[in-house]
């Protein structure tokens, strides 16, 4: 049981802590596990490099500042990889994920890694309690609304991205609103403008529509937080996140009865009024609910929980080392951080159960243990007809089916081979 949970809350729990989980209890880890962390300092990039480019700027200059945003991009990209591997023993990185793939912006359009670390702060802010609050950020926050064609909206020339991803992905779901909600929304959300130098977001007033409008069953003058405000206290929205919730730390089939009420209404602790969105809420209650243990073996582990949870269990000691083959793996496996696809985010299960993503796995598996030769010597001291259920601890899996095994056992003399093996297999990769 621990260990399953700590395989879904976090990014790749080692055996160490594991071992811990089970000497705390269920319910003091998973506390443990989903308490706040506070918002960690930013990497200094220095200034936007388009943002700074002067008008009529040369074409040498242009394809300087685009150099120079490509690497800024990188080390973005890096540090957050970095700081997934090393808080991976908490919760809170994996919940940073969560909301970005959540809220899925992409920094192929937004073209700055300073406005995408922005949001992501935003989600380590706000994305811990109660969802107005992040629902209000969100709607203001610079790289979203270059996502979404936000400083496109004006009051002469109406731009209903936003508006509708907003309710459709964000916070209602289909068939939740309707398309008068979408140009009502639309108007609410005229003349922000964003800019790239400040890494701010500010509303235009003559770009703004004042005109009162009609919206999710209220009409009148609306701004960014009396909007922000409907959209939480909408009826579908609580259940709305806890669907979302559920697909990505319980199972890919839909909620069992036991948990269509629990999951959404949060903690079950006394004092607990009900989440108001609080997805640490939700988790915590569906961690310590007796039906978890059930949804075993029903997710695919998306390609940064498979990279962030090799290098740790692996316990590859020079991270810098690691960069060229984890960013190879995620750009073969298909999630690099900062690049969902689209405005839905990234698939998910029987999507990275591919025959290329499983070469793909083994070949990075490889390149990893190449990296961990204190571990390979480790699994090499355990005797002969043991050394599969030192790899099984090692990579906190419960056990090897009767199939696996006789697939391992040809190689476990060679353990380098054994543990780039291991990581591909179905019981590594579904958890």
């Amino acid at each position: 049981m621990i260990a399953h949970v700590l395989r879904r809350l976090t990014p790749g729990p080692t055996a160490a802590d594991i071992d811990l989980g089970v000497a705390r209890g269920l319910d003091a880890t998973v506390r443990q596990v989903l308490a706040p962390v506070p918002p960690p300092a930013l990497p200094q990039l220095g200034p936007a490099a388009e943002a700074a480019l002067p008008k009529g700027a040369t074409k040498e200059a242009k394809q300087q500042a685009r150099q120079q945003m490509a690497a800024q991009v990188a080390e973005a990209t890096w540090w957050w990889i970095s700081r997934l591997v090393t808080t991976g023993s908490s919760g809170a990185e994996k919940l940073t994920f969560f909301w970005h793939g959540h809220w899925a912006t992409s920094v192929q359009k937004v073209r700055s890694a300073g406005l995408m670390l922005a949001q992501q702060q935003a989600f380590r802010r706000y994305g811990t309690g109660a969802s107005g609050p992040l629902v209000r950020a969100m709607l203001r926050d610079p790289a979203l609304i270059i996502w979404l064609d936000g400083q496109r909206n004006t009051r002469k020339a109406p731009n209903e991205n936003l508006a509708r991803e907003v309710m459709e992905l964000f916070t209602l779901g289909v068939g939740n609103y309707s398309e008068d909600d979408v140009k009502a929304a639309a108007k609410v959300l005229t003349g922000w403008q964003v800019d790239r130098s400040a890494g701010t977001a500010r509303l235009v007033a003559g770009r703004h529509d004042t005109a009162p409008v009609s919206l999710l069953g209220a009409t009148g003058v609306f701004g960014v937080d009396e909007f922000a405000d409907l959209l939480v206290r909408h009826p579908a929205h609580v259940p709305f996140l806890a669907s979302r919730v559920w697909a990505r730390y319980g199972s890919g089939d839909p909620v069992p009865a036991e948990l269509s009420a629990i999951l959404p209404a949060g903690d079950p602790a006394p004092e607990s009024t009900g989440t108001d969105g609080n997805v640490v809420a939700m988790l915590r209650a569906l961690a310590v609910h007796e039906a978890f243990p059930a949804t075993a073996g029903h997710l695919v582990k998306q390609p940064i929980e498979w990279v962030v949870g090799a290098v740790r269990q692996l316990a590859v000691p020079d991270l810098a080392k690691a960069r060229k083959p984890v960013l190879a793996a995620l750009h073969a496996l298909g999630q690099v951080p900062f690049r969902p696809p689209s405005v839905g985010g990234w698939p998910a299960g029987q999507a990275w159960l591919t025959t290329a993503a499983a070469q793909a796995r083994l070949r990075s598996g490889q390149a990893l243990v190449a990296l961990a030769p204190d571990t390979v010597q480790k699994v090499a001291q355990a005797p002969a007809g043991e050394r599969l259920d030192a790899v099984a601890r090692l990579l906190a899996v419960d056990g090897w089916t009767d199939r696996t095994a006789a697939v391992l056992k040809p190689v476990a003399a060679a353990p380098p081979r054994l543990l780039a093996l291991a990581l591909a297999t179905p019981e590594y990769t579904v958890h």
